[in-house]
Formats: C-alpha cells, sequence, structure tokens
C-alpha cells in the first residue's frame, strides 16, 4: 500500500529463511482485514510501499534449524501476530504482546497478502491442523488466524456467560463473529447493532435475538428500552471508532463490562463519571491473542459445531486484491478471501 486507496500487486524477493528460529510458509488462503482498510482510508501518500496481510492459512515449505515441531509439508494456521509462545507474557495468555513477537508487514517481515511469507518465531507461532482437511473448511480455518477469535477475545475478555445481555456494537466480520462467540458462551439475549441487513441477517444466524440500526442517542435509546432501562450487562465494541465507544459506555448497564476489540482510531476518550466511573463499569480488550486460543477452538471448526467462515461472501485473486479493498471498503463485501 502507498497511500489512501492506492493498492498495488507487485512483484518482490521470495520468502527465505534469516532466522534459525523461522519457517517460510505457502500461502493457501489470505484475506483483507477491516483494519487493513483504515490504512487504506488514511495512509499519507510515500514512495515505500507497505507490505499487507496478516491473516493466512498454508503449507511449510522450509524451517530454520531451531524450528523442531514443524516439518515441510505441515498444512498451518497462523495468528496474525508471531510468537515464541513460551515467554512469561505469553504464558499469561498475551501473544500479541510476546517480548520475542511482532506483526507481518513490518520491518523486513513480509505481508501475508502475498503467495509466501516468512514466519519469525515459528515454533511458537503456527498451529497444525490436521492433514487431509476438507477444503470447503479452509474458509473457517482462516477464520481462526484472526477474524473470528478476534470477536472471540471480545467475548471472552467480556466475561460473557450463560444468563448475559450481550450488545456488539458493528456489523462487519469481527462484530458478526462476537455474536457468534456470545452465543457459544451461552449469552440470553444477544443485540446487534448494525444497519446493513445482509450482514444483521447473517448475525442472527449466528446467534442475534435482537438488531439494532439505529446509531448514537437513538440506538442508545433503543438499547435501553430493549434492557428495561437498566443496560447491556456486558458491550462488545468492534468498530474502532469514537462513536462507537460513546455508545458503549451509553448502554453499559451499571457494574457492566464494556470490551473493546476495534482498533482504537483515537487515543482520547471520556472514562471520568459520566462516562465509567459513576456507573462501576469496567474496560478492557485489547488485540486478540489469537494463539491462545486457536487449539481450543479448532476442534469446533473440523467437527462441524461452528462455522465461522460464513463471513467471507467473496472470493478474489491476489491480482484482485486492490479490487478487495474497494470492495470492502465500499461496503460491498463484508470480507474478502484470496487465492493466490
Amino acid at each position: 500500500m502507498y497511500g489512501a486507496g492506492d493498492v498495488r500487486v507487485e512483484q518482490t524477493a521470495d520468502a527465505v529463511i534469516r532466522q534459525p528460529t523461522d519457517a517460510v510458509v505457502r500461502i493457501v488462503r489470505s484475506c483483507v482485514c477491516g483494519s487493513d482498510l483504515h490504512p487504506f482510508g488514511s495512509m499519507p501518500a510515500g514512495t515505500d510501499g507497505a507490505a499487507m496481510g496478516h491473516e493466512f492459512i498454508g503449507v511449510v515449505e522450509e524451517i530454520g534449524s531451531a524450528v523442531t515441531n514443524l516439518v515441510r509439508g505441515d498444512f498451518v494456521i497462523s495468528p496474525f501476530a508471531y510468537c515464541d509462545n513460551t515467554c512469561d507474557i505469553c504464558k499469561d495468555g498475551f501473544q500479541t504482546a510476546c517480548v520475542n513477537g511482532g506483526w507481518y508487514g513490518l520491518g523486513d517481515v513480509g505481508g501475508a497478502q502475498a503467495e509466501a511469507v516468512r514466519v519469525p518465531q515459528a515454533s511458537g507461532t503456527l498451529v497444525k491442523v490436521p492433514a487431509g482437511v476438507d477444503e470447503a473448511l479452509y474458509p473457517s480455518l482462516l477464520a481462526l488466524s484472526d477474524v473470528y477469535l478476534t470477536g472471540y477475545h471480545a467475548a471472552f475478555m467480556g466475561k460473557v456467560q450463560p444468563g448475559r445481555t450481550v450488545t456488539v456494537i458493528g456489523d462487519g466480520a469481527v462484530g458478526l463473529s462476537a455474536v457468534l462467540s456470545a452465543r457459544q458462551m451461552g449469552a440470553e439475549h444477544i443485540i446487534l447493532m448494525g444497519r446493513h441487513t445482509d450482514r444483521t441477517d447473517l448475525g442472527r444466524t449466528f446467534g442475534a435475538t435482537h438488531v439494532v440500526a439505529e446509531r448514537g442517542e437513538e440506538g442508545v435509546a433503543q438499547v435501553m428500552e430493549l434492557t428495561g432501562g437498566q443496560g447491556s450487562h456486558i458491550v462488545l465494541e468492534a468498530v474502532g471508532h469514537l462513536p462507537a465507544y460513546e455508545q458503549a459506555y451509553g448502554i453499559v448497564r451499571a457494574g457492566g463490562v464494556i470490551s473493546r476489540v476495534g482498533v482504537p482510531q483515537y487515543e482520547d476518550a471520556p472514562v471520568g463519571f459520566g462516562s465509567l466511573f459513576g456507573k462501576n463499569v469496567t474496560l478492557n480488550g485489547g488485540p486478540a491473542p489469537v494463539r491462545a486460543y486457536i487449539e481450543e477452538v479448532l476442534p469446533d471448526v473440523l467437527e462441524g459445531r461452528i462455522d465461522p467462515g460464513q463471513v467471507f461472501d467473496r472470493t478474489l485473486t491476489l491480482d484482485e486484491v486492490p479490487a478487495a479493498y474497494r470492495a470492502m471498503a465500499d461496503r460491498d463485501a463484508l470480507k474478502v478471501q484470496l487465492i493466490p
């Protein structure tokens, strides 16, 4: 990406082993993330392009000498951030803050909207999938690299449990994944705040019991009416813009939780008496440590209990990546899957 709206497909140097802990993975499926749309809408123009993409599944092609738990030919899922999965922070379950970790597309680590990518800390990062998986499951396996487990992280950090009312703000792929996760965790009522009918219809399929299309004060009023004036026990914010955060503290119940996984496009936001403090509201969430969850939920995908891959509503090739960005930015597509 060279700037806002300027995505190009270019030939780059092949991915190679640079460190003993590296692997090179041939990408079978990747995609465009909602967070990619932030720079697509606002990145200053420059002469040096940024490698894009951080969600993928693929096949191990090469391994470094220190990689002992993988072999060539292994089919793997990669979390959107690499990690050693052994440091104290990783052991606490926050692999996105790994002391030896990092992000695809930064420095000399390539992006995943590509044919292949170098994976640092491969032993800790990559999760093997049983051989011979039906290709029909690829979209759901790809969803475990980020989008579904980001929604899952929102619900986990929100402490969703049976009997609770959960409101999800945002009908993008992460918001819909949060709906599915809240249902899996037993939420009694799930309110989805979104105004795109094709998306909210999928939200109902995933488990939403109510849909609120209004935004701002009108949306807050609708949720308060649905909750008998008390508000929602848990609010999962999957947008990242300040108005969504303002909606969140407007509808959260006293003593409730706001869990944010939409990448914040702001640094300053209300936390005082009229927003969080006065209602004893807990604010948490952050970049989803999907590595902590993949092995836990993988059997649900392989055995057909969940189908998070339904969020992919379009498939394009790598040569069509610019069109994929435009389709998602224009809301013509929910989430685009890419085939090299």
